[in-house]
């Protein structure tokens, strides 16, 4: 039998105490822009606010049918069908429920045997009292709840302040995640638009769309080898797909050549990346923003012999020296309709000799040292090709 050891017991907290946790993790949520780092840090305030050993953010997942938390503390993602456990009746209902003793309850016997105490089975956790409290979004529409499990006062259970306390908790909260939830569905599409358009540029040079999938890969791997923080990877994550963007304006009969091109026809082949930054660089968007200095930027050289500008070391844009790498590496790493891919061994001499030359050696150092992060990328996103005529 499991040895539950009870945790330290504490005190219900005072007004202005409950004032100070959730001024101060208002103030950190009102600055999240991430789905995950807002359900987690809205699960800390419930936990703090009625003083539980566990606090877990239910969401509703209309779509499929279930109820989902990327955030309960002890646990791992959970998924359950919707309607199911208390979460599940408290969810349907719109109301709130409480449970002095999960094991003696007899009106949500069943609920709690399909929910808590088949939990407890599996963890050997021992879940006593219970207290489901759902939110709502700006139109009224129940799209979660908050799942506080075991009070840790003397008292043991929860109580009708609790219930003010988490309510009052939950009605900021919904609306808090339905707007995370909105910011990341802004960014998913300005992804999916970013990629596509991506994408048509690549194919009119006879690229293919992993190509970008594969550079933004590469991309975000060196990135956060480099010590740039999470944010600033995603954007350019996100941003780098679109570094041939203004080969769009190119014309096939240079674009397509499957010969060496004429100092005149290279000309005019560079002069996508001003194309590029040109497309991009009025948005107010960040994504676009930072995709408009990729385009820019991606063909200097750390010896200052790139172009469109000749800029040189730190003067490039550390996005433009990270997607200059990425670019490279993927160019000579693929296979094309009109050449073979060289091998790894041939382009890791080729990049220890650009080493300070064409880039950056901060990034070819890391990239030397997240090469098997980069190799499974490459082989995540292979082309499956035709073979070569």
């Amino acid at each position: 039998m499991y040895d539950y050891e009870k945790p330290r017991l504490k005190h219900d907290l005072e007004p202005e105490e409950l004032l100070g946790v959730i001024l101060d993790y208002a103030a950190k949520i009102a600055n999240e822009r991430h789905l995950d780092n807002v359900l987690m840090l809205m699960a800390d305030m419930g936990k703090q606010i009625v003083v539980s050993d566990r606090c877990t953010v239910w969401l509703l997942d209309e779509q499929k049918g279930e109820l989902w938390s990327k955030v309960a503390h002890g646990v791992k993602e959970l998924r359950i069908p919707l309607g199911a456990g208390l979460v599940g009746r408290s969810v349907m209902s719109g109301e709130p429920i409480f449970i002095d003793d999960a094991y003696t309850n007899v009106e949500y016997r069943d609920a709690l045997a399909s929910g808590a105490l088949l939990t407890d089975r599996q963890t050997g956790y021992r879940t006593k009292a219970l207290m489901v409290i759902p939110f709502r979004n700006n139109e009224g529409d129940v799209i979660g709840c908050y799942q506080a499990v075991n009070k840790l006062t003397e008292s043991a259970v929860f109580s009708e302040r609790d219930l003010r306390n988490l309510s009052l908790a939950a009605s900021y909260s919904g609306k808090s995640i339905e707007s995370a939830m909105l910011t990341q569905e802004i960014e998913e599409t300005q992804r999916e638009i970013i990629f596509t358009m991506g994408e048509i540029g690549e194919s009119r040079s006879k690229e293919t769309g992993n190509h970008v999938k594969r550079v933004a890969e590469y991309s975000y791997i060196v990135a956060l080898g480099l010590g740039i923080p999470q944010a600033e990877a995603d954007i350019l994550k996100m941003a780098s797909p679109m570094h041939d963007i203004g080969k769009v304006a190119i014309p096939d009969s240079v674009l397509r050549k499957p010969g060496k091109l004429t100092d005149e026809e290279f000309d005019l082949m560079k002069t996508h990346t001003l194309i590029g930054y040109n497309l991009l660089k009025n948005s107010k968007r960040r994504i676009l923003k930072a995709a408009a200095v990729v385009a820019e930027q991606h063909h200097e050289k750390w010896n200052g012999t790139g172009y469109p500008h000749g800029r040189r070391g730190t003067d490039i844009h550390i996005y433009g020296r990270i997607t200059a790498i990425a670019d490279v590496f993927d160019a000579l790493a693929s296979d094309r309709v009109y050449k073979k891919a060289w091998e790894l061994d041939r382009i890791l001499n080729l990049f220890k000799e650009e080493r300070g030359e064409h880039f950056d050696p901060d990034v070819v150092d890391v990239f030397f040292e997240r090469l098997p992060a980069i190799l499974k990328a490459r082989d995540e996103y292979a082309d499956h090709l035709p073979e070569r005529p």
